[in-house]
């Protein structure tokens, strides 16, 4: 058993002596039986919120309207929810009521794939009455119930068994799919982070291009920020065998692929609520691939690109070219190591000190004389040493 699941077995003891079941439940024990990392562990429980904090001295509400409380032991947070049903989802995503109850069978018929509404008990053993542990073996995706129904509960479930295609390479169930062609457009009904963070995961998994394929089939790009606005179908991207780049990367050739112009990058990527500083990075990624195909990197477009995005640059570049990912990088890290400067802080002078070495006050002549000093520098006409910077500012006719 997982060290996680061992650290815990505590908790379901104490639950247990109080009077109540408890197991651990969801994603942690399916990755048991896939050999997957677990981050962390699950716990569903007969007991009611108010009843777990009666048992442990420390606890916080963190969704006590759903029934979860969290319990800190030892050092660590576990997550314990009672065991529950639910009412209609109305918005298509959360439901109307909760109701607790004591039947660990009735909390599982609520959840949606068969791999995760299986229990496992302190001492390993599986409750498993939906056939999870089949499913898992036969590589399938599959729905508790209906796939109609599950989705119709909440729409995002379409695109997490899209995801679970990408991550665990697994097939979906062709009822499963069926569904997932009349259901799509219940996706409008979601909000775009929580559409954004199941592609971003779909987009990091080793299948990610069936996973895409899939995605495009069910039609479910219509239902995406902006997919459905450009001309090409991110089915273009399936051509690339991109399994090795990262998050920023992949969404840079997914960029590329699509043929958005420069001017409307940052548009495309704010419709997907990503943070701006993620944004200003696929950009630059995306900039510096454009200037790639022109020209090889040289001392100057090193040093401007910085080491980091010249990697993400190189290994997209790559891709498209249909190279092995990680082709030429080690010559241009070790290219861009043997630059004389890396940045701006390695410069013998600051700003400062130009205007004391000129007796100026500051101004935008500041930026062109770091500029100039970094260029000569960079091609080997200046010594990076402040005296002999010294000497090229003095005859210099700055504006």
């Amino acid at each position: 058993m997982n060290p996680l699941f061992l650290n815990a077995i505590p908790i379901l003891e104490k639950i247990e002596n109080a009077g109540y079941e408890a197991y651990f439940v969801g994603g942690a024990v399916r990755d048991q039986l896939l050999n997957r990392e677990i981050a962390d562990v699950d716990i569903a429980s007969s007991a009611t919120p108010e009843e777990i904090k009666q048992i442990f001295p420390n606890t916080a509400d963190v969704g006590i309207e759903h029934g979860t409380v969290l319990v800190l032991y030892k050092g660590s947070g576990y997550e314990i929810t009672t065991f529950r049903t639910e009412s209609e989802y109305k918005d298509f995503r959360r439901p109307d009521e909760v109701m607790f109850i004591r039947s660990l069978e009735e909390d599982l018929k609520r959840r949606d794939f068969t791999m995760n509404a299986m229990a496992m008990n302190k001492k390993g053993n599986l409750i498993d009455p939906f056939n999870g542990q089949l499913a898992i073996s036969q590589k399938r995706i599959e729905t508790v119930g209906k796939a109609e129904e599950r989705f119709a509960e909440d729409a995002l479930r379409m695109m997490r068994a899209i995801r679970f295609v990408s991550q665990l390479s697994f097939s979906l169930d062709p009822s499963c799919f069926h569904a997932l062609e009349k259901m799509t457009s219940l996706l409008q009904h979601i909000a775009v982070e929580r559409k954004t963070a199941e592609f971003e995961k779909l987009l990091l998994g080793k299948n990610r291009i069936n996973a895409i394929d899939l995605l495009c089939k069910a039609n479910i790009d219509h239902y995406l920020p902006r997919l459905s606005e450009v001309s090409a179908r991110i089915t273009v991207v399936t051509q690339f065998q991109c399994t090795d780049l990262n998050l920023e990367e992949m969404w840079a050739l997914l960029l590329y692929a699509l043929k958005i112009k420069s001017d409307d990058i940052e548009v495309f990527l704010r419709s997907w609520k990503l943070p701006i500083k993620r944004i200003r990075q696929i950009a630059s990624i995306l900039s510096w691939i454009q200037l790639r195909f022109k020209q090889s990197w040289g001392s100057s477009t090193l040093y401007e690109a910085g080491k980091e995005t010249m990697i993400h640059t190189e290994r997209v570049y790559n891709v498209i070219q249909k190279q092995e990912v990680s082709q030429s990088i080690n010559h241009w890290v070790n290219q861009f190591e043997s630059l004389p400067i890396k940045s701006r802080s390695d410069l013998a002078v600051t700003g400062k000190d130009l205007m004391l070495m000129l007796n100026r006050p500051s101004g935008p002549w500041i930026k062109e004389c770091l500029t100039m000093i970094e260029k000569a520098i960079l091609e080997g006409g200046l010594e990076n040493k402040r005296e002999r910077i010294r000497e090229r500012v003095l005859t210099c006719n700055l504006k």
